[in-house]
């Protein structure tokens, strides 16, 4: 299959899909992690061809729940709405998973498809994540595991703080590529 991974700068979607045969390329307008293909630039730019499948990892600074004292002055200015409308870019693909933490899309959009955690593919952790599915069934737990931490939220801040809390786990980029890559 032809798969894009849209805002993933990490390359773990793109190489997992990758490793199982696929022709994935990621996107981002940084620059990829890992060699492998990667387009960097604007997703916009790569909607308009045939894939059969994107996973998408919209930003989520300005829509996640975590966020939520900032709600107020985002949607005055304007980038609550920018965020909303970037994450609705890829709510018609075909064969789609949007992947977003909670927060506001539940009542923007739709409630999600599933809620899935790191622990469920191996990573004793918790960082709630939501999917937004269509032509895609609901991941399925591949290695439930203990020592649920909260790690993800207890990092320091730091200029790079967003952008590791935003690199998909390699457990759950598995059971994607290994469950969505035979639709």
């Amino acid at each position: 299959m032809k798969v894009l991974v849209a805002c993933e700068f990490s390359g773990i979607v793109r190489d997992a899909f990758a490793a199982k045969g696929h022709d994935a390329i990621s996107c981002d307008l940084l620059p990829s992690l890992t060699s492998g293909q990667h387009y960097r630039g604007d997703v916009r730019d790569m909607l308009s061809r045939d894939w059969d499948m994107v996973i998408a990892f919209p930003p989520c600074t300005h829509l996640a729940s975590s966020g939520a004292r900032w709600f107020k002055e985002k949607r005055a200015d304007g980038r609550q709405q920018q965020g909303i409308d970037f994450f609705m870019l890829f709510a018609n693909c075909e064969r789609v998973a949007i992947e977003n933490p909670i927060g506001i899309m539940s009542t923007e959009y739709r409630k999600p498809d599933q809620i899935i955690q790191p622990w469920q593919f191996g990573h004793g952790e918790t960082k709630a994540t939501c999917l937004w599915l269509r032509g895609l069934p609901k991941l399925k737990a591949t290695d439930i595991v203990g020592g649920r931490e909260a790690r993800i939220h207890n990092m320091s801040p730091g200029p790079d703080r967003g952008l590791l809390r935003s690199i998909t786990y390699q457990g759950i980029a598995d059971a994607m590529a290994s469950q969505w890559g035979n639709v």
